[in-house]
């Protein structure tokens, strides 16, 4: 794996748990790197699935494949910020 992947990788992470935590309200106490490795597997999931359902390559931006992602990030995240934060008290 090149160093260029490893840093796309870290920047989709980055970008998709950012934008999965914008989606749920209120405040959630995780930690940024949770953040960012729920935006990295609900990326991975998302394009899995979005390939299966035959939507993954298009001309353009694929807008139904990142909102799947997102959809899967606040997911994530919200059952994460859920069990997370009862488990800090």
């Amino acid at each position: 794996m090149e160093i260029t992947g490893i840093f796309s990788g870290l920047i989709v992470g980055i970008v998709i748990g950012a934008l999965g935590r914008l989606v749920i309200p209120g405040r959630q106490r995780i930690p940024i790197w949770l953040t960012i490795v729920i935006g990295l597997v609900a990326a991975l999931i998302g394009t899995a699935i979005a390939t299966v359902l035959g939507v993954a390559d298009t001309s353009g931006v694929d807008w139904i494949e990142l909102g799947i992602q997102v959809a899967l990030a606040a997911l994530g995240v919200s059952l994460t910020a859920g069990t997370y934060g009862k488990r800090r008290t």
